[in-house]
């Protein structure tokens, strides 16, 4: 098929970097302009370092509202911070034609016709979307490690989780928690049981067991490093490990990027791609769910190439076949 010609509003912050960096690479993606507000007129390369000689972009800072009505634009991405894509749509019109995919908070409870993008939950209801809500990069690592037991009706009692998260996480601008002395030999809580992808998670897994009302019990960590997120969850379970790997193997079986893993499992396994590995264990009537994941790919931006795909047509894993460091 032709390219797909694509926008980016919020182009200079983490997740727009990482947008660019694949889609420079994807097989059937043009990117038709950057838009920063703040870098506007410089080169692309001058914010994201590692992109010199891979493109001569630049930032575009032109009225919005031109650079969305092109007429060859398929597809935009919002990558601004959170209460932005809403104020985004109520200040600018953007053609039926042109596609959607925010990745901000603004739309996860599908309001205003956003479809909730992730693949292994409505593959299908996201192939006929014109807009999609990008998960959270927690919500992602939390709701892939319990939807299989939501499917099979057997979270019969409540769910606990402890998750590390890179510094990534919390987007480029520096905060008191975000800059390196500050991280660095360091771990911390932060909105214990609170956490705003809750209510995203919930939804999610209401989507699946009718009637779920069980309480998360969330507790999010910020760790001492850049990327990826490692999420614990346990709950009850009556099952064997046996039994349990069937469930979760079937489950994801025809997901690309979803792995059930016999070994044990660690970050740098997944960090630079758009993979979950999963790993299971059983004690005395508890299941672990360990899900690993990259915060900035299958979290954010490569979950959202994954959800251009699905949107039009092409093979759900283009331009998705990203390397690990793995050492």
């Amino acid at each position: 098929m032709d390219n797909i010609n694509i926008g980016i509003i919020g182009a200079a912050g983490y997740t727009g970097g990482e947008l660019i960096r694949i889609l420079l690479n994807h097989p059937n993606a043009a990117i038709a302009f950057a838009h920063s507000k703040s870098q506007a007129g410089k080169p692309v390369y001058a914010t994201h370092t590692d992109l010199l000689g891979d493109t001569d972009l630049t930032f575009s800072g032109e009225e919005i509202q031109t650079l969305v009505d092109q007429e060859n634009l398929n597809a935009i991405f919002l990558c601004s911070g959170h209460g932005e894509s809403q104020k985004f749509l109520n200040e600018y019109k953007v053609p039926e034609r042109v596609k959607i995919i925010d990745l901000s908070t603004d739309f996860r409870n599908e309001s205003n016709g956003f479809v909730y993008g992730l693949p292994e939950l409505q593959r299908d209801t996201i192939k006929t979307a014109t807009r999609i809500a990008n998960p959270g990069c927690f919500a992602t690592s939390i709701e892939l490690a319990i939807l299989p037991l939501a499917q099979a009706g057997l979270i019969k009692d409540d769910i606990h989780v402890s998750a590390v998260t890179g510094s990534t996480g919390a987007g480029q601008a520096l905060s008191a928690t975000t800059h390196f002395s500050w991280r660095s030999n360091n771990i911390s809580i932060y909105k214990a049981f609170t956490h705003q992808h809750l209510t995203e998670i919930k939804m999610s897994l209401g989507k699946l067991q009718a009637g779920f009302d069980k309480a998360i019990n969330f507790v999010p960590y910020r760790g001492d490093y850049t990327r990826g997120i490692m999420a614990n969850v346990y709950t009850a379970f009556e099952g064997t490990l046996e039994e349990a790997k069937s469930i979760y193997k079937s489950f994801y079986a025809s997901h690309p990027f979803t792995h059930v893993s016999d070994a044990p499992i660690d970050l740098k396994q997944v960090v630079n791609t758009n993979k979950c590995f999963i790993n299971l264990e059983v004690h005395d009537g508890q299941l672990l769910i360990t899900s690993i994941i990259d915060n900035l790919t299958k979290g954010a931006s490569g979950q959202a190439v994954q959800n251009m795909n699905l949107l039009f047509g092409l093979p759900e894993d283009a331009g998705l076949r990203l390397k690990a460091p793995a050492f």
